[in-house]
């Protein structure tokens, strides 16, 4: 099991991120939360999950121990894989997740795809007394990016195709945010409040 990878970081999406380590290029599947705060430093260290499937081999990064906690704590959900954990996190930052279901907030656990009212309840019920492993949260840091708006809702397609969504229904709801945010909007505020309308 590889349980972290420290090197260089030669590639840098929304979705993942390709870190060299002696020579070789590992491609990692990465939250908006994590894309977020690994910013642009050459070099990173990333702690990993791997997902062993019969089809596929899949190495999950994250920026935090405590953003890897959560995901594996929302694995062991009934019901809750790995790409719906990685939306989570991508719709929200741990603290906020860990807060939305130490709560019982339903209605926040349901504004993420894919999550319907069972599941938001079941990730309740099961993980609520499990939230005191998620705490020393850093504070959030959200840097914006001089990103001219073709660039920025090109990047931001890209992510929201890949993570399952429409690339019509995505098109329409990047316009309309572009066009209230105006220039104050970075990638990632963009992706989340999309992930909020699709």
């Amino acid at each position: 099991m590889i349980h972290h990878l420290h090197g260089r970081l030669v590639e840098k999406h929304p979705t993942h991120v390709v870190v060299e380590c002696g020579g070789v290029g590992y491609y990692v599947a990465i939250s908006l939360t994590t894309f977020d705060e690994i910013g642009d430093d050459e070099l990173v260290k990333i702690h990993t999950h791997m997902v062993v499937r019969e089809d596929a081999q899949l190495l999950y990064g994250f920026a935090t121990e405590v953003e890897r906690t959560l995901f594996l704590l929302l694995l062991g959900v009934n019901g809750v894989g790995a790409n719906t954990a990685r939306l989570i996190l991508s719709a929200m930052d741990p603290e906020t997740a860990a807060a939305a279901i130490s709560s019982g907030d339903v209605d926040a656990m349901k504004r993420v795809k894919g999550i319907g009212a069972k599941t938001a309840q079941r990730i309740i019920v099961d993980l609520q007394d499990k939230m005191g492993a998620i705490g020393g949260v850093q504070g959030d840091s959200s840097p914006s990016f001089s990103a001219v708006h073709n660039t920025m809702k090109s990047d931001a397609l890209g992510a929201l195709t890949s993570l399952g969504f429409d690339k019509t229904k995505c098109n329409q709801v990047l316009d309309q945010l572009l066009e209230s945010q105006g220039n104050s909007a970075s990638l990632e505020s963009l992706i989340k409040a999309a992930l909020r309308e699709l």
